[in-house]
């Protein structure tokens, strides 16, 4: 079952919430899990002018997609919302970010977080980009970097059902059963009829919420 969360922690990674509630404060990152913060990750979050545009457009979107009635439909509005995501407004950014990408592909995972550095400093309110580094971390085995990043995203964008999704996976992975099933659970409620977060949601379910019993 760990292998399975893992696979799809990297794929809800690689693809870059009822609203979940943003991470500034980490109350979905147990103590333990959270690392020492970045320089750059002091940095306030402010609403950059990009943003002023991708948010309407994204509410309309998370209208519809809470309002999905299977999973083809769920699925094609998903995309559509990854795609605002992806958008940065900055030709600079947009090139490093694929610039990153091809390094992930490559397997060129140092390359990848240094490029995303760089990212992440010149574009610190997009969370795309924090989701792109936290991706580049944890597949350079840095999975408490991951975490952090993955907080700092969803401080940007609550929304962000591929970090929610990664974020659980990274927990999970670290020991963190019953966090990692309170955050799929967000997920599962921002994107509804993602069949394999609720898979794992089913899984984890029986071996968390018994030991309450």
């Amino acid at each position: 079952m760990r292998t399975a969360i893992r696979r799809l922690g990297l794929a809800c990674l690689l693809i870059s919430g009822t609203a979940a509630p943003a991470l500034a404060d980490a109350t979905l990152i147990p103590a333990q899990a959270r690392p020492a913060p970045r320089a750059e990750a002091q940095k306030p979050v402010q609403t950059a002018p990009e943003e002023s545009v991708r948010k309407p457009i994204l509410d309309e979107l998370f209208e519809r997609l809470a309002a999905s009635k299977d999973e083809e439909e769920a699925n094609g509005i998903a995309g559509a919302i990854e795609r605002v995501f992806q958008r940065s407004g900055s030709d600079t950014a947009d090139l490093l970010l694929n610039r990153a990408q091809t390094a992930l592909h490559r397997k060129q995972n140092k390359t990848a977080v240094e490029v995303l550095d760089k990212l992440v400093e010149i574009e610190p309110d997009w969370a795309e980009a924090w989701t792109q580094r936290a991706t580049a971390r944890f597949m350079d085995g840095d999975r408490s970097g991951a975490v952090e990043d993955l907080g700092q995203a969803l401080a940007r964008e609550p929304r962000h059902f591929g970090a929610l999704s990664g974020l659980a996976s990274v927990l999970y992975s670290m020991g963190f059963e019953k966090r990692a099933l309170e955050v799929f659970r967000r997920s599962l409620a921002v994107r509804p009829h993602q069949s394999d977060v609720q898979k794992m949601i089913e899984r984890l379910s029986p071996e968390v919420d018994g030991r309450d019993i």
